[in-house]
């Protein structure tokens, strides 16, 4: 099994930055590739950064790119999501996702194991 727990969710304004975190337990983290998703409301979860087990390979949904960073510290069990630039369209619940492998999926039913959501609004 392994734990994801979220934090640092809140509220910014539009062209603002935010940074997510999620800290891991349960098993060895750096066997574990880690995604990033998000879900607005009414909508489906949708994947927004993933990055492979030791950080040297990434992948980003269109709508991030260049504006999102995903990074891993694997000595702190720590993947991280940092934000800039935020639109209003950015506001979701913000998930991180582990999966036991080398390579970056970028679809939901991918990943076994699932943090609670943190939230991010961004006002206009």
């Amino acid at each position: 099994q392994v734990q994801l727990v979220e934090s640092g969710g809140g509220l910014v304004q539009a062209g603002g930055s935010l940074s997510v975190s999620c800290a891991a337990s349960g098993r060895t983290f750096s066997n574990y590739a880690m995604g990033w998703f998000r879900q607005a409301p009414g909508k489906e979860r949708e994947f927004v950064a993933g990055i492979n087990w030791n950080g040297d390979s990434t992948r980003y949904a269109k709508s991030v790119k260049g504006r999102f960073t995903i990074s891993r510290d694997n000595a702190k069990n720590t993947v991280y999501l940092q934000m800039n630039s935020l639109k209003p369209e950015d506001t979701a619940v913000y998930y991180c996702a582990a999966r036991y492998s080398d390579y970056v999926w970028a679809v939901v039913d991918e990943y076994r194991y699932w943090g609670q959501g943190t939230q991010v609004t961004v006002s206009s």
